[in-house]
């Protein structure tokens, strides 16, 4: 019968101390490793949610080098691991450093075993709060929408979201700036929508896809006698709110022109007519650095000082810890009517490469790689083959523990298989291997198609 309790492991190169926490732990499933890498086999082949780490491991048992690198290894093979580290008397220093690299706690040399027990305790305490907690976010039903259509659940985004909400309200010119596909469009449309101008125009220019003698008619129409401008997007937008997107990318005389409209608009804001006709909000995105292209002279100074009264900076995907998984669901949810109905979630290989990945193209690729994905999958749960972000895509990249690693391999092999016999049940289990009624169970584990 297999062993249900709680795994433990013990990382501990004293023989004594051993028998000795393995005897006061019999409430625990407890794994023994006297060095570095049967501690990290342990952790790659067990998956215990709780270590208990001594820092002075051979080759270096005076020191703590060999542990603070057990450390690290444990924390990205598996970051969620509980990892308590021990420490002697006047080594406070370095117990310290191990919680600021990512230790859960730490306890003093020579052991107290009852108090130790306490925070082993309390460690897989915490550590099944945090698992309920990441699979109440997992079944969620609604998608975690914290401004306009804005889907989010880390607090990097978030607090771009309540910035956004405090500045809507008033008239001051808002510059997002941010990589490609970080949501900049999504965030100028929830501005205007959470504004005053909320019934006027949202209109869009992107400046990068113009060339400068369409963007400046498309800008500004025809030109009046006063110098102001009479048609154009600029005047579509009287009244609501005209976003500039990729802003640095518009060349140095159509700044020009813009920065005249600007400082006419101004000068009507203080007179006494007020701001007839020149009625016009104005939001800016760009992906370029506009204060390094200040310095070298390609962006105007007075310009972009005029444009970013306030300044707004949108993390990458990459930066948002638990938003490439939560945002993958949406658009499961959103394209599956159209694109696949069968495909009804998201596999655990392809859950680990979307936190994995470091999204360079952002949320636009996400959406890219989803859309691609539901089109391809044959079975009910999207793979991180069907992502394109298997194991072979990502260069090699840690996989979480090895029961994972088998998945993926089992997928790799038999999808291979499958289509090299073109679908044939007999000729792929043959190929593998195994046995027909084999590769079925796996087929229906895995949830692929024969």
């Amino acid at each position: 019968m297999s062993d249900t309790r709680p795994k433990l492991l013990i990382v501990e190169d004293d023989p004594g101390l051993q028998r000795q926490l393995r005897w006061a732990y019999d409430a625990y499933h407890v794994f023994i490793a006297g060095d570095r890498e049967e501690a990290i086999d342990l952790l790659r082949a067990e998956t215990p949610d709780v270590v208990t780490l001594d820092l002075g491991l051979p080759p270096d048992p005076d020191g703590t080098s060999e542990g603070f690198a057990t450390l690290a290894d444990m924390l990205r093979i598996k970051p969620d691991t509980k990892i308590i580290v021990a420490s002697g008397h006047g080594e406070r220093e370095s117990a310290l450093e191990a919680i600021a690299g990512g230790a859960y706690d730490f306890y003093h040399k020579p052991v107290d075993i009852q108090e130790l027990g306490l925070i082993v305790s309390r460690a897989f305490h915490v550590h099944a709060l945090e698992r309920d907690n990441a699979r109440l976010v997992e079944s969620a039903p609604r998608d975690k929408q914290v401004l306009g259509q804005v889907i989010t659940a880390a607090p990097e985004m978030i607090r771009v979201a309540r910035t956004i909400e405090r500045v809507a309200p008033t008239d001051v010119f808002v510059l997002l700036s941010g990589g490609s596909g970080s949501g900049k469009g999504l965030l100028a449309q929830a501005l205007h929508d959470a504004s005053q101008r909320r019934d006027g125009q949202f209109v869009t220019v992107n400046c990068a896809a113009l060339s400068s003698a369409t963007l400046e008619a498309e800008l500004f129409g025809d030109i009046r006698s006063d110098g102001r401008p009479a048609g154009g997007r600029i005047g579509a937008a009287r009244g609501g709110t005209l976003f500039l997107d990729e802003v640095g990318d518009m060349d140095l005389s159509l700044q020009a022109q813009l920065l005249l409209f600007l400082q006419q608009r101004h000068e009507d804001d203080a007179g006494d007519r007020g701001a007839k006709g020149m009625d016009t909000r104005i939001l800016c995105a760009s992906h370029r650095d506009l204060n390094a292209m200040t310095a070298a002279g390609t962006f105007r100074e007075d310009l972009y000082y005029r444009l970013a009264e306030v300044v707004v900076r949108l993390p990458g995907l990459k930066d948002r810890p638990g938003d490439a998984a939560l945002l993958a669901r949406h658009f499961l949810n959103r394209f599956a009517d159209d694109l696949n109905p069968q495909v009804k979630g998201l596999a655990p290989d392809a859950l680990a490469a979307l936190d994995a990945w470091s999204w360079p193209g952002n949320v636009r690729e996400l959406e890219n790689r989803m859309k691609r994905a539901m089109i391809l999958a044959e079975g009910k749960l999207i793979t991180a083959a069907d992502l394109d972000l298997d194991q072979e895509t990502q260069g090699g990249a840690d996989v979480i523990n090895l029961k994972l690693a088998r998945a993926m391999a089992d997928r790799r092999a038999i999808r291979h298989a499958m289509a090299r016999t073109d679908g044939n049940i007999s000729g792929a289990a043959r190929m593998l291997g195994i046995s027909r009624p084999t590769l079925y169970d796996l087929l229906k584990h895995y949830h692929m198609q024969g």
